[in-house]
């Protein structure tokens, strides 16, 4: 039997396009040192052409709306194409925040105190304030990449970001402050944790992809017990969410409490986003890490083309 090809995907239709090409470009280059790859640039919610069951293992670097909400795995699946990372199921239900923060309470593992709700259907500012606090985070329900996250203050700046908001379903919650820790998890084991300080005091899409305004330590300068224990809850938000293969599991750390942020199935993939920083922490550089990351559908493809 011949070598599969890797095929990375890359790019897709939600307002993350951007940073997919980005994380598919370097997750290409790492993956070719290693195996037969051919990139595929994604340009609409659609199975590319060319891509064969037979001869390709998909690694998708699509972020956001039909990537990584189950859209694309869904299509992967009905045509019987191999991929790595988390099946439609568990990639449905960490796209939509407040069922990943349900999912993951049962467990154990607490977030802020939130509501969510349609656009259409906006609750008023002093209701907000009253359930959630005098500080709110407001973001989409659906989105990654901090897209739409903006942090208010007061009766004011909240009417006046409610009267704003896109169509769509929207999450507010209880502003914690705190220490951000990022987690990676590698088949359910936690890898390093990255603090995260940006240095306008809010992790938003600026933060995130402008150099120079966030400050990054991995490992994150924490007692050993504390690390252990945000490990712990990262695997577990993994297991609750019913993942497969890899995730990224986001933190606030205030005092001694942590609170669960966000669990992202397609996380950024250059060699300096936080999935890799994590991993270094645990001794796998960039190709080492995508190497990991596919040897789980490796093995899949592996089997199935035994049985077929």
């Amino acid at each position: 039997m011949r070598s599969p090809i890797i095929a990375v995907f890359a790019g897709g239709t939600s307002s993350e396009r951007e940073v997919s090409l980005g994380s598919g470009r370097a997750s290409a280059l790492a993956l070719a040192r290693s195996f037969p790859t051919r990139f595929f640039p994604i340009d609409a919610d659609a199975l590319p052409a060319g891509l064969d069951p037979k001869r390709h293992v998909v690694f998708s670097t699509l972020h956001g709306t039909f990537g990584e909400d189950g859209g694309m795995q869904r299509l992967l699946d009905a045509a019987g194409v191999t991929y790595a990372g988390c099946d439609a199921a568990g990639s449905a239900l960490t796209m939509d925040k407040t069922r990943t923060k349900q999912a993951c309470a049962a467990q154990g593992v607490r977030g802020a105190k939130s509501r969510t709700f349609a656009a259409a259907a906006r609750p008023a500012a002093a209701a907000l304030l009253a359930e959630l606090g005098p500080e709110i985070v407001l973001k989409p329900n659906d989105q990654g990449s901090s897209v739409g996250l903006r942090l208010v203050a007061g009766a004011a700046e909240l009417t006046a970001a409610l009267a704003g908001l896109a169509d769509g379903n929207w999450l507010a919650e209880e502003r914690i402050v705190g220490r951000e820790l990022s987690v990676g998890v590698l088949n359910g084991k936690a890898l390093g944790v990255v603090e995260i300080r940006p240095k306008s005091g809010v992790y938003d899409f600026t933060s995130k992809y402008t150099k120079g305004l966030t400050e990054y330590f991995a490992p994150a300068p924490l007692d050993e017990a504390v690390a252990a224990r945000v490990r712990a809850a990262a695997e577990t938000a993994f297991a609750a969410c019913g993942c497969r293969d890899y995730a990224r599991v986001d933190f606030i750390l205030r005092g001694a409490e942590i609170y669960l942020l966000e669990l992202n199935t397609l996380p950024g993939m250059k060699e300096t986003s936080l999935l890799p920083m994590s991993a270094l922490c645990a001794g796998l550089d960039f190709t080492a890490l995508v190497r990991e990351l596919v040897a789980p559908a490796l093995r899949r493809f592996e089997t199935v083309a035994a049985v077929s």
